[in-house]
C-alpha cells in the first residue's frame, strides 16, 4: 500500500533505513574540490606572509609554489563548476530558507522541531554555496590578472596591484568561509557520512531535511519519481 507522506509521519518507517544523499560520482567530484582548496589555500598562505615561506617547502620551494599555484586555481574553477552544475538548482532561496535564518537561535540550541520543513539544503548551506562560487569566480579573475608568467604586461600597474588586493582579501574571505563550512559539517552529527559513504540515516534526514526525505519516500513508491 502506498505512503501518503503528505499526512503520515514517515519518521517511523525510515528511523533506521539509509537514505542515498550523493552518488559516487559527486562524493569525488566534492573531494576533488576539497583537496584542490587546501592545496590553493596553502600554497597561497605560502606566498602571501614571508612567516609562511616555510609551506612552499611543500611545493618545491618558492618559484615552484609560484608556478603551481595558478594551476591549482584553474583545476579549483573547474571542479567547483562541475559541483555547481549538479547542485545550483536544489540551492535557491525560499520562504522556508528567511523563516531559518529568523530561528537561527532555534538551530544553534539544536530545536528543530520548530524549523520550517528543509528541503534538500538549510539556508547556511545554501549561503555557502552561493558565496563560494562568487569568491572562486573572483579569485580566479582576479588571479589571471596577476599571473605574471602569461599575462604580464596587460593591465597597467595600479590595476596588477588592486587586483593583487582583492585576491587576497577574497581568498581569505573564501578560507573562513571553507573553515565554517567544515565545522558545520562536523557539529552536525552524521553529516560527513554523505559525503564519505553517500547515504545518511533516515533518522539524520527527518530531523534535518524533512522535506526532502519526504520526496525521497514519494519516490520511491511504485509509479513515484525523484528530483535528487
Amino acid at each position: 500500500m502506498a505512503i501518503d507522506v503528505e499526512r503520515t509521519s514517515v519518521r517511523p518507517l525510515v528511523e533506521h533505513t539509509v537514505i542515498d544523499r550523493y552518488h559516487a560520482k559527486a562524493r569525488v567530484n566534492h573531494w576533488v574540490t576539497a583537496i584542490t582548496f587546501t592545496l590553493l589555500t596553502l600554497s597561497g598562505l605560502a606566498l602571501f606572509h614571508p612567516g609562511l615561506y616555510w609551506l612552499t617547502a611543500f611545493f618545491g620551494g618558492g618559484s615552484g609554489t609560484r608556478a603551481i599555484h595558478p594551476w591549482f586555481g584553474v583545476v579549483l574553477l573547474m571542479s567547483f563548476s562541475l559541483l555547481f552544475i549538479q547542485f545550483w538548482k536544489h540551492n535557491f532561496w525560499n520562504r522556508d530558507d528567511t523563516q531559518w535564518v529568523k530561528q537561527i537561535d532555534d538551530v544553534v540550541k539544536g530545536d528543530e522541531e520548530h524549523l520550517p520543513e528543509l528541503d534538500k539544503y538549510n539556508a547556511g548551506q545554501k549561503i555557502v554555496f552561493w558565496l563560494m562560487a562568487l569568491f572562486i569566480l573572483i579569485l580566479f579573475c582576479t588571479g589571471l590578472v596577476i599571473w605574471d608568467q602569461y599575462f604580464h604586461g596587460i593591465v597597467t600597474i595600479e590595476t596588477n596591484r588592486l587586483a593583487a588586493l582583492v585576491h587576497s582579501a577574497i581568498a581569505i574571505c573564501a578560507i573562513l568561509l571553507l573553515i565554517v563550512h567544515v565545522y558545520a559539517g562536523i557539529w552536525v552529527k552524521g553529516s560527513v557520512r554523505s559525503m564519505t559513504q553517500g547515504n545518511v540515516t533516515g533518522g539524520w534526514a527527518w530531523r534535518h531535511h524533512r522535506k526532502w526525505l519526504r520526496r525521497e519516500v514519494r519516490g520511491a513508491e511504485p509509479g513515484g519519481s525523484t528530483e535528487g
